[in-house]
């Protein structure tokens, strides 16, 4: 039997790092026939004071050619039963090993200070990568949450790795101002973004849940600085806006108060817009005398765009409408043999009251896989053939072989 591509997942909950570190090396590894050429390990910020114990505890246990990982607020990770778990504000680390077979990974660490200016040329963005642009990389990204420069890497990944996708999130801490950690082999981090390039025998795909639903009509940007709207259809955005709630039911107009956000079109050329067919931003603030809106995106005059609400029951129907989407695609290829999940800190159980919502969700079209990954502080993926940050999101890194041997 040819060799074939191996994933597999162990998730622990030990209040002792020593043993829960212990206990999910041991789990990983016995479940793997051949030896890791990848591993991938998130640890939960009840762990914060003991982050630097992390990689010389693996080390004495383990032997891996690439790691990476970091904290998380919550950690996600398959149980021995096979259930996949949500485990947020609690001790757990979650381990994945990954035997990969005609797959070459490469592994970077880079911080802001390196990022060429978005004017240059694609070379200088393959020289600070280290990584060649042909064949097509997929890359799974872990940065740090405060200056990491993860817009402009982004930007500059999409401009000089144009084919390949990028899936990740950003580490994070317990509560506002936490301490992260990025891991990269033997050494720990506190700033920048660590990151793989998977080449070969292996394919990224993406589900990017950004949870909401559209609500009025798509609208056109007539007149807009940098990120502020002055003009919707030619008339004062805060008087479109105002048109909108009033006609809302009132629950919604509830939900509009504190789970209101603007969708950007992504396709400027198509003509009927669905859900999926947005990248979500925040509305950051409004100027009442110029019934002006300013949003987390830069805006041009010609985009449109369209006003969306967010609440668990928009969360849970997106998610599903990708899945099914993705489902429907993939029934004659490789089927996937494991999941990456990234999570905002603002879904879980804070959204919908219960835990594992998502990765349960995930399960049911995704039987089978080992799920692993982290709550973030911004999740990043493709929306619309280009990659961002996201607030709010579920985005799935879904791994394949490319061949059945």
């Amino acid at each position: 039997m040819a060799d074939q591509m191996q994933w597999t997942n162990a998730l622990s909950t030990h209040h002792s790092l020593e043993a829960a570190v212990t206990d999910v090396v041991q789990r990983a590894v016995s479940s793997l026939t051949a030896p890791a050429d990848l591993g991938l390990v998130f640890i939960s910020s009840a762990f914060t004071s003991e982050y630097s114990r992390l990689l010389p505890l693996l080390a004495e246990k383990l032997s891996v050619p690439v790691l990476i990982g970091c904290s998380g607020g919550g950690v996600i990770g398959t149980t021995i039963s096979g259930q996949t778990q949500e485990l947020e504000a609690e001790p757990a680390i979650s381990l994945t090993l990954a035997h990969l077979p005609g797959v070459k990974v490469q592994v970077f660490h880079i911080v802001a200070e390196e990022l060429p200016d978005l004017d240059s040329s694609p070379d200088a963005w393959l020289d600070l990568i280290g990584v060649p642009a042909s064949p097509t990389p997929q890359f799974i990204l872990l940065s740090s949450s405060f200056s990491s420069g993860i817009n402009d890497l982004l930007q500059g990944l999409d401009f000089a790795y144009p084919g390949s996708v990028i899936v990740g999130g950003q580490a994070s801490g317990g509560g506002m101002g936490g301490r992260v950690a990025l891991f990269c082999n033997d050494r720990l981090y506190r700033e920048g973004t660590v990151g793989i390039a998977l080449t070969g025998n292996i394919v990224l795909e993406t589900i990017v849940a950004q949870g909401c639903r559209p609500i009025g009509e798509p609208l056109q940007v007539t007149k807009a600085d940098r990120n502020i709207i002055l003009e919707l259809d030619e008339k004062v955005p805060l008087m479109v806006l105002r048109d909108l709630i009033a006609s809302l039911s009132e629950k919604e107009r509830i939900l509009a108060q504190h789970s209101l956000f603007v969708g950007v079109a992504m396709d400027e050329f198509k003509l009927s817009l669905q859900q999926g067919d947005f990248l979500i931003r925040g509305i950051l603030g409004v100027d009442p005398t110029a019934g002006a809106i300013a949003i987390g995106d830069r805006v041009r005059p010609g985009q449109r765009l369209q006003f969306h609400l967010r609440d668990a029951q928009a969360s849970a129907e997106d998610l599903e409408l990708l899945l099914q989407s993705y489902q429907d695609q993939k029934d004659s290829e490789p089927s996937a043999v494991a999941a990456l999940m990234f999570a905002c800190l603002g879904r879980g159980e804070g959204l919908y009251g219960k835990p594992n919502f998502d990765s349960e969700l995930f399960r049911r079209y995704l039987q089978d896989i080992p799920v692993s990954g982290f709550f973030c502080g911004g999740e990043i993926g493709p929306v619309g053939g280009r990659t961002f940050l996201h607030a709010y999101t579920s985005a799935f890194g879904i791994c394949r072989a490319i061949g059945l041997g």
